[in-house]
């Protein structure tokens, strides 16, 4: 489910993957190795979840 959410929000707002997962938790390998299986702790989840949503608010304002 969260590899869904990470997707979506990669064409949402034209990102990178590799960026994306530097951004939001310093491993630009991040997306990569969860479409290969990785199940991420929920350290890694709670910072990619507040990552999007703080981006989300701020190209909104």
């Amino acid at each position: 489910m969260l590899l869904r959410v990470i997707e979506q929000f990669l064409r949402e707002f034209k990102m990178r993957p590799t960026t994306f997962g530097r951004r939001c938790a310093r491993d630009p390998r991040l997306v990569f190795d969860l479409r290969l299986g990785r199940q991420p702790g929920d350290r890694i989840r709670r910072r990619v979840e507040h990552f999007m949503n703080t981006y989300r608010r701020s190209i909104s304002q």
